[in-house]
C-alpha cells in the first residue's frame, strides 16, 4: 500500500521506467535524426500505464509516464519521420514478478495461477510485426493481454 511503500523501491521504479527510457532515447534520437531516413522507436509500457490497481501506486505512475512520453515523442519526432510505438503488455511471465515480490517464488508464481500468461516470445512477435510494417504505417499504441485477462484486475481463472 502507498503508506507502506519503500522510498528505495520508488526511486528504482522511476530511475528504471522513466529515466532509463529518457536517457536511452535521448542518446539514440540524434543519430536517427542525423541519418535523415526516419526510424522507429518501440517502447515497452504496461497495462499498468493504462489502469491503476491496488498497491501499484508508483509503478503505475511510472508506466503512465511512459505512456505520456510515447505520446510526446510521437509528436516531437513526427517532423523527422520517426515512428514511435508503445507496446503495453498485461500479465507476462517474466522475472518482473520475482522482483516485485522480493524473490518470493511462491507468491510470484501464484500471480499466474489458472491462466496462461503472455511470454517474452509473444511480445517479441508483436514487436517484430510492428517493426516490419511498411514505412508509411505505424501502430501508435498497442495493448496486449492473454485471453484470460480483461484488465489489470479482471482475470478468468476458471478451468476450461
Amino acid at each position: 500500500y502507498f503508506e507502506e511503500a519503500s522510498l528505495d523501491d520508488w526511486d528504482t521504479m522511476i530511475d528504471t521506467n522513466v529515466k532509463g527510457l529518457l536517457y536511452v532515447t535521448k542518446a539514440v534520437v540524434p543519430f536517427m535524426i542525423e541519418r535523415g531516413t526516419g526510424g522507429h522507436i518501440i517502447n515497452i509500457g504496461s497495462t499498468a500505464g493504462k489502469e491503476v490497481y491496488e498497491k501499484g501506486n508508483v509503478y503505475c505512475a511510472s508506466k503512465f509516464a511512459v505512456d505520456a512520453l510515447n505520446q510526446a515523442m510521437r509528436i516531437d519526432l513526427l517532423r523527422h519521420q520517426i515512428k514511435v510505438t508503445a507496446i503495453n503488455p498485461g500479465a507476462a511471465e517474466t522475472e518482473f514478478s520475482l522482483v516485485r515480490f522480493k524473490g518470493d517464488e511462491a507468491t510470484a508464481k501464484k500471480i499466474y495461477d489458472g491462466i496462461e500468461p503472455l511470454h517474452a516470445e509473444d511480445i517479441a512477435d508483436v514487436i517484430y510485426y510492428c517493426a516490419s510494417l511498411p514505412a508509411h504505417v505505424c501502430i501508435n499504441d498497442l495493448t496486449l493481454t492473454c485471453t484470460r485477462q480483461a484488465s489489470n484486475v479482471y482475470f478468468n481463472r476458471q478451468p476450461g
